[in-house]
């Protein structure tokens, strides 16, 4: 497989630099071709602004999503962008690796995502009917490829857990997994994350180490988080809201947006 790596964390040197290395060196010796787009060395501007739609009319008010519709159509946007999309259409597997700051992505990364998820490219991809509503969640450029998250945060596993304090990491995660990477069509593994990382010692790591080394080798075969289509069957059109027979009654947030265990 092609694996595109978006690695955001501002040293090297850090247990996020070390985790990159023990995965590009896995897949590498499993045969797979990869590639790593490291948003700190490379200076990646993470803001949106005018600068990034140099064709734009001088003067013109600035609506980000009509000036990305136009800017990709027309191969008009910049080169750091065309350059990152293009790593996303190479790859079969992306992923995308940083430390959970403030309960979500470093704003590096969330920049990456603003300015490389141009409008045409994934989103506003596909008809908008009384029948769908656009090529999205499960559908969609990224169609057949796989993504997952790789993350590291100081906190315990308890914490994250169902009575956690910090809330279920499945529920923090979900705007990420399901926005970001299912909504342009990705598949979407369940994430690697590592917990209590500032007080990791060598043991820890080549513990963290081995399980990476082993998700990297299931990187094709894991099963996908069974996220509901949206243009199968289990939404209302145009409401987008889940139909009232599926589900538990009474049930609401992000559950019921995973189809039942068969």
């Amino acid at each position: 497989m092609n694996v595109f790596i978006v690695f955001a964390h501002p040293d090297p040197r850090s247990l996020n630099g070390a985790f990159r290395d023990v995965a590009v060196a896995e897949l590498r010796a499993q045969g797979h071709a990869v590639q790593v787009s490291d948003l700190y060395a490379a200076g990646w501007k993470s803001a949106v602004d005018a600068a990034d739609f140099p064709a734009r009319a001088p003067g013109e008010r600035l609506s980000v999503a009509s000036a990305s519709q136009g800017a990709f159509a027309a191969r008009a946007l910049t080169d750091d962008v065309r350059t990152e999309q293009e790593r996303l259409l190479w790859a079969d597997a992306v992923i995308l690796q940083f430390p959970l700051w403030w309960f979500g992505l470093p704003a590096i990364l969330k920049g990456w995502v603003d300015r490389v998820y141009a409008c045409g490219f994934a989103y506003g991809v596909g008809e908008h009917s009384d029948r769908r509503w656009g090529d999205r969640y499960g559908e969609g450029t990224f169609a057949g490829k796989r993504a997952m998250l790789i993350v590291t945060t100081g906190g315990w596993a308890e914490h994250y857990g169902p009575r956690g304090i910090n809330g279920p990491i499945d529920d923090l995660l979900f705007p990420i997994n399901h926005g970001v990477l299912y909504y342009p069509g990705f598949a979407v593994l369940p994430p690697f994350v590592a917990y209590r990382t500032d007080r990791l010692d060598a043991a820890g790591f080549e513990t963290e180490a081995e399980r990476l080394r082993d998700r990297m080798r299931s990187l094709a075969d894991t099963a996908p988080i069974p996220y509901r289509r949206q243009n199968g069957g289990d939404y209302l059109i145009p409401s987008m809201e889940l139909r009232p027979e599926l589900g538990a009654p009474g049930a609401t947030g992000f559950a019921l947006h995973l189809r039942p265990e068969t």
